[in-house]
């Protein structure tokens, strides 16, 4: 990705407006994390408010000044591909009820892209770009004019599609609340060396 389109990009999250961009699963549908911008891509994708979406970050310590993380996060994500888990953890203080409140959701991309984008901006919110309840598309230019964005307010990529990521929920204990692409037996047996 050359400077100019990363530095638009970059541009349209700056002024609060949303942008796809690819994971290892599907295209994501990101904006900072201010009530101006989960406003608009609240509209965008014609989201109920009581569904929260995660945030797309480099690795747990880029948001290490809003959630509290301990070993076992860091487990988690080391032993399972990464990309894969988007990990549930709590806020250090309650935050807007759109990102989770008190409990955030975080998934760490491994995409070169995104990782190039999210090391410039900081997080990022990493929601599939689609339509609430509508099947998401795998390329990124097609999810972008989908949702309407213009037609450079996205990362040129295709992703791989399939099962999203898996949502597990980190409270001393780990709790799969949606699987993916990790079953909830595999978390399941990674979980009794827990005990």
């Amino acid at each position: 990705m050359n400077n100019h389109s990363l530095n638009t990009i970059i541009e349209y999250l700056n002024n609060n407006d949303s942008v796809v961009y690819p994971t290892s699963t599907l295209p994501a549908l990101g904006c900072k994390p201010n009530k101006i911008a989960l406003d608009c891509l609240f509209k965008i994708k014609n989201r109920p408010a009581e569904l929260p979406v995660s945030l797309g970050v480099i690795d747990l310590e880029q948001v290490s000044d809003i959630i509290d993380y301990d070993d076992i996060s860091i487990d988690i994500l080391n032993y399972f591909p990464k990309g894969s888990l988007t990990l549930i953890l709590p806020a250090k203080k309650t935050l807007d009820q759109r990102l989770g409140g008190d409990w955030i959701g975080v998934r760490p991309v491994v995409e070169e892209k995104a990782i190039q984008l999210i090391s410039k901006t900081g997080p990022i919110t990493a929601t599939s770009a689609n339509i609430s309840g509508e099947k998401p598309l795998i390329d990124c230019k097609k999810a972008a004019l989908q949702l309407k964005l213009q037609p450079d307010q996205f990362i040129p990529a295709q992703t791989k599609g399939g099962a999203p990521s898996t949502l597990v929920k980190v409270d001393k204990k780990v709790t799969v609340m949606r699987e993916g692409v990790i079953s909830r037996q595999e978390v399941a047996e990674w979980s009794k060396k827990l005990t």
